[in-house]
């Protein structure tokens, strides 16, 4: 029995227990799905501008859009950091996604660069094809520690038939990662590589990491959706032990050794963020226990904040400065 496992009562007790607030739940993944053959205006940023692949192909996934942004000063006689960030619909103009509000990406990079907190930065907005978001950004390897009935209830309700993480994180290292070190004047190695999501797309940004270390520097995910199943299952289905155990049965095999590269992870308290309490202080222990200080393993709360772009907006600088900032 592993050491996630011995935990299992514990765990499940917590999640059990009563959720103060009664709202209604959002839904997790944009209302509109990403469609590469009818794409719609670019972004529109508040600083810098937008280079837009309309139609990136992949042997691996789906085409879609990439949007890169790149400050208003871009040269190719300069070398910049990449950070990689999913639902990149989200990051730049709220005209783009049902909430009507964005993450505001360009606006944090640019002040933090202009503060001298982190080094010269573009930003790979990688857009979530819709209903293949689940499928796409739920951990596979964890997905194949879950109980099997666990398991199949997951791919054929929320996966469409078929987990794609492994699928996804190939596309990017393999195929989107290599074009943007080609077109733009990239520092590659994994000590200027970042990948940062919200919810489900701060799972794959932490399994993004922990399956491509040689890759990625640094993985943020800001109200990561610990409890792994969708919230338009409900309330009560929402809840549950195994896929939370059956990610700490993962990381606690796979992270990467302390001190070679920084992670991040928080949740506010609304009630969607409130589900995820047990498990992000369970992964603080792990983190503590395999080293990871204040310095490379950072799990933070925010009081006061909820679910939304709105909020990821309000402290992306913070978590940036952290993720990226000199070491």
């Amino acid at each position: 029995m592993t050491r996630a496992s011995q935990t299992l009562g514990a765990l499940a007790l917590c999640l059990a227990a009563p959720v103060a607030s009664a709202q209604p739940a959002p839904p997790l993944a944009p209302a509109a799905a990403a469609s590469a053959a009818a794409a719609p205006a670019p972004a529109q940023p508040g600083v810098g501008r937008i280079e837009r692949i309309a139609r990136f192909e992949s042997r691996h996934v789906d085409a879609r859009i990439v949007d890169v942004w790149l400050p208003a000063d871009y040269s190719p006689a300069r070398r910049y950091q990449v950070l990689y960030m999913h639902d990149g619909q989200n990051l730049f103009d709220g005209h783009l996604n049902w909430t009507g509000k964005a993450w505001q990406a360009d606006a944090a990079v640019d002040r933090l660069v202009k503060a001298h907190r982190i080094a010269d930065t573009i930003i790979v907005g990688i857009w979530n094809n819709g209903v293949e978001r689940y499928a796409e950004y739920y951990p596979e390897k964890v997905l194949a520690l879950a109980p099997e009935a666990v398991r199949r209830e997951y791919v054929q309700e929320a996966s469409n038939g078929r987990s794609k993480a492994d699928a996804y994180l190939r596309f990017i290292v393999e195929e989107l990662k290599p074009e943007i070190d080609r077109r733009y004047a990239t520092r590659p190695g994994p000590e200027s590589t970042f990948v940062v999501g919200s919810s489900m797309g701060g799972l794959i940004s932490w399994y993004a990491l922990c399956e491509y270390p040689q890759v990625f520097g640094g993985a943020a995910g800001l109200s990561t959706h610990w409890v792994g199943r969708p919230t338009a299952w409900g309330r009560e289905r929402v809840r549950n032990a195994a896929l939370p155990l059956a990610m700490l049965d993962y990381l606690s095999a796979r992270l990467p050794p302390a001190g070679r590269h920084r992670l991040y992870t928080d949740h506010g308290d609304d009630w969607l963020d409130s589900l995820y309490a047990p498990t992000h202080r369970l992964v603080a222990e792990l983190l503590r226990d395999r080293g990871y200080t204040a310095d490379d393993g950072m799990t933070a709360v925010i009081d006061g904040s909820g679910h939304s772009e709105a909020d990821w907006a309000q402290r992306l600088d913070r978590v940036l400065a952290f993720l990226m900032g000199a070491r």
